[in-house]
């Protein structure tokens, strides 16, 4: 399925697969989950059985809805496609010929362009590093201009681990998101090889939020500016997303 979106850093979502596994502590309170929940109680197969009754986390279980490789093509108009917002492309349960037809997907309309974000990056970066097309081009040497890749970071653990290896993937843009940020991150290093185009960063909302500190923001929107790396905030979130609002320093 692809649909319009209330993420305010993309235009539209686009979902050739649905269902994912936990992998880190941003996963704890993710939105999918409740969402999958709800439309698979409401008799919706692609998201039916792939969260356990009672469980809080998905199951493991993924689906590939192959139809859904349609829509970008027959969408005429330019979009920013988050592709995946139900899953993660680079789940260890999506065969690696099934992404290579999503990318050739991506391949053939140009005028869209494409976000992928990951909390897989080891997997995304060798499929990047190995992939080629139909026609025999090679991503690693040309990579997608309309195609970013993107690592989840919510914490100093998770940065240290993922962004190195985000680093070293081929892509026209690569980006960051910071969100649901757990803690205070310090990733001023990594910014400064410029391997990093944009940064994401957001707090977690619904009944379960975890806080976000605003000093926590300011520290990476600092080492954004000093390295010259777009910002983006995105939201304070908490329980009730829409009065926390947005606006960093009076801002948006």
């Amino acid at each position: 399925m692809a649909a319009g979106t209330h993420i305010e850093w993309t235009e539209a979502t686009w979902n050739p697969v649905t269902g994912c596994t936990r992998v880190s502590e941003g996963c704890d309170n993710c939105y999918a989950v409740a969402m999958t929940r709800r439309l698979g109680a409401m008799g919706i197969d692609k998201y039916d059985g792939l969260v356990n009754r009672g469980k809080s986390h998905f199951n493991g279980h993924v689906k590939l809805h192959r139809d859904a490789l349609e829509i970008p093509q027959r969408r005429s108009a330019p979009t920013l496609y988050f592709v995946n917002s139900m899953s993660d492309l680079f789940h260890d349960g999506i065969p690696d010929d099934f992404i290579a037809d999503v990318f050739e997907v991506m391949a053939v309309t140009p005028r869209h362009t494409y976000q992928i974000l990951t909390k897989r990056p080891e997997r995304m970066a060798s499929f990047a590093s190995n992939l080629r097309f139909g026609d025999g081009r090679s991503f690693a040497d040309a990579p997608l201009p309309n195609v970013w890749l993107g690592t989840s970071v919510e914490n100093q653990q998770r940065a240290t681990e993922r962004i190195p290896v985000l680093a070293s993937c081929p892509a026209a843009v690569r980006f960051l998101s910071c969100e649901p940020l757990l803690s205070q991150i310090d990733i001023g290093t990594f910014l400064k090889s410029r391997d990093i185009h944009w940064v994401i960063v957001g707090g977690e909302s619904g009944p379960r939020s975890r806080p976000l500190d605003p000093d926590w923001v300011r520290m990476i929107q600092n080492d954004c500016a000093s390295a010259g790396v777009a910002f983006f905030f995105r939201q304070w979130g908490g329980r009730n997303k829409r009065l926390t609002g947005r606006l960093l320093d009076g801002e948006t």
